[in-house]
């Protein structure tokens, strides 16, 4: 994926505010940024900025997950891994998304 200079700045401030710029494999086209044990994909919103794609995932194995109701409870699931939701799973995924979203606003 090719970004313009504009897009490399943001991603720049977006490292300065704790957030690691990352690749997940299968999604190429979007640039993947985590934080912790959480992360989420953007996508390039014309030549200037990003939007979120999808939302915020708690991370398992190091890549996105689906959040899953089972019958024995409620899990992030990825592939044949998974691992439990819990209160402070789910602040820290909230928190992440607050954080990115308010990140991704565009300055006035």
């Amino acid at each position: 994926m090719e970004l313009t200079p504009q897009q490399v700045g943001f991603l720049a401030q977006l490292r300065s505010q704790g957030f690691d710029v990352v690749a997940f494999p299968m999604y190429e086209n979007f640039v993947g940024v985590r934080k912790g044990n959480v992360g989420a994909l953007l996508a390039p919103n014309g030549p200037t900025s990003f939007t979120l794609y999808g939302e915020p995932s708690y991370l398992v194995g190091g890549q996105l997950s689906a959040r899953m109701i089972q019958s024995d409870g409620h899990w992030f699931v990825r592939k044949k891994d998974k691992v439990e939701v819990t209160p402070e799973r789910t602040a820290e995924l909230d928190a992440f998304a607050a954080e990115l979203a308010d990140a991704l606003l565009p300055i006035a």
